[in-house]
């Protein structure tokens, strides 16, 4: 039987969850969930001066907020300090690490001569076959003694074997003079703690994977599976910046986009599936595999993502709709849907959720069914009202007042009192959306009425009538 697969998501919590980092989470939840395997999370937090409590938390609500659900505890890096420490004095008794005791100044000076000299500026110490008799009372890190000849191949399933000279590398240092580990050891050693198979993460860190790859060989660990995505670009085809638009999770929460639509837009955001755009999230993990991701990086396209997000509002089911509407509500500080005007928003949820791409959109189109009496019409639908057509709205009343409340007899009624008129329903259609809901672009006047009731559309026209 073939190994559980095990991949995890590892941002570092110095502010918001990037566009970028959740698209990272979605590839490595997708890969795990579609093969039965583990999806963990761990948080890359011993950079102490810059990690927050409030960026991990903002890390953990963008998450959950995508619905990116992972197994077991919350995982801290900096909480495995001694396990990092106790790594690199396996490495340095087993003789893969050395001490070092150049000071900072005497690198700078090395580099400064070699650039001078015109050679390579990597820093080659002069302590790495020193004899532990000539090691001075002095301040020294730890330092990975990797293999200066020959080559490190990365064999990555996104961009194939990536080869890196060995003479590039330095002995890059494991353990800083105060003792605490770099993040580099720490990747590492939690990465196989953890009992990590794949490393999905961005084409950011590739040269870093060469250099991990030595601590895994000299402490004997297995090397996990790489593979480097492109970063995401802006339509511009440059890097993904604030100029560009959003670039935090919750910036798109609260812009009214479903979860469930951002979900399906990062998936296709550098991966494919045949021709296949819109698709759900048991499709994706289904589908999902290294092999569909491009070489190339992605391009943020908006007009996309309010497609696929408009197809999702209208594919979702109307109880979870709302659920999700509720929530955007809260994030935006909103008022809550309650009482009346909710039960007429989940009545009305069939057609408010065609056509809709964003929350805000749906709530808009949802307008007559939370507005309460009386109701302002907006500049452009008030001018629909002139005496005339509250002169109709009089005459329509008694026959609205005996119709029974269903879609067919209101349209035969509505069209029939139009024909009456010699005029045609449409004439009828704007001053009835201004006075239903004060606005000109509205549902079908028969979906408000349904919705509404007979005893409050004939309020709101009354009162229109009135006016």
């Amino acid at each position: 039987m073939s190994e559980q697969i095990v991949t995890r998501f590892a941002p570092s919590p110095t502010g918001y969850l990037h566009i970028g980092g959740a698209r990272t989470a979605l590839f490595n939840w997708l890969f795990a969930r579609g093969r039965g395997g583990r999806f963990l999370l761990r948080i890359e937090d011993t950079d102490k001066a810059r990690s927050t409590p409030e960026a991990t938390q903002a890390i953990l609500d963008g998450m959950a907020w995508l619905g990116l659900d992972h197994d077991g505890d919350v995982v801290s890096q900096a909480a495995g300090a001694e396990r990092h420490h106790a790594v690199a004095m396996e490495m340095l008794a087993k003789g893969h690490a050395y001490k070092c005791f150049s000071t900072q100044e005497e690198i700078a000076a090395f580099r400064d001569q070699a650039k001078a000299e015109g050679r390579s500026t990597l820093f080659r110490s002069p302590w790495r076959e020193a004899d532990p008799a000539t090691y001075p009372d002095a301040p020294f890190v730890i330092r990975l003694k990797a293999p200066q000849e020959g080559a490190t191949v990365i064999a990555d399933r996104v961009q194939g074997d990536v080869t890196i000279r060995n003479d590039q590398l330095d002995d890059m240092v494991l353990l800083r003079s105060d003792g605490s580990p770099v993040y580099m050891l720490a990747v590492v050693v939690d990465d196989h703690d953890m009992g990590v198979t794949h490393v999905i993460r961005g084409d950011d860190h590739l040269n870093n994977a060469a250099r991990q790859m030595q601590i895994y060989h000299a402490m004997g660990w297995d090397v996990p599976v790489w593979a480097h995505i492109p970063l995401i670009h802006g339509p511009d085809g440059k890097k993904l910046s604030k100029r560009h638009g959003a670039l935090g999770v919750e910036e798109y929460r609260a812009m009214g986009y479903p979860a469930a639509g951002m979900r399906n837009y990062l998936a296709r955001l550098g991966w494919s599936h045949g021709d296949d755009e819109f698709f759900t999230d048991a499709q994706a993990q289904e589908w999902f595999g290294l092999e569909g991701i491009g070489k190339s990086a992605a391009r943020f396209d908006f007009k996309k993502l309010e497609n696929l997000c408009g197809q999702h509002i209208a594919a979702s089911d109307d109880a979870a709709l709302l659920h999700e509407l509720d929530g955007f509500l809260a994030v935006t500080d909103q008022p809550a849907l309650e009482g009346v005007a909710r039960e007429r928003v989940s009545a009305a949820m069939p057609f408010l959720k065609e056509r809709a791409k964003t929350f805000p959109e749906l709530l808009e189109k949802a307008h007559f069914a939370t507005a309460e009496r009386p109701i302002e019409p907006d500049e452009k639908s008030a001018k629909s009202l002139d005496d005339q057509t509250r002169a109709l709205f009089m005459e329509l009343t008694p026959h609205l007042q005996n119709a029974s409340w269903s879609r067919d007899e209101l349209e035969g009624v509505l069209n029939g009192f139009a024909e009456a008129r010699e005029t045609k329903f449409g004439k009828l259609a704007a001053p009835l959306r201004a006075a239903l809901a004060g606005r000109s672009a509205t549902p079908s006047v028969f979906d408000m009425m349904i919705v509404l009731g007979r005893e409050e559309t004939l309020a709101r026209i009354t009162e229109a009538a009135e006016a």
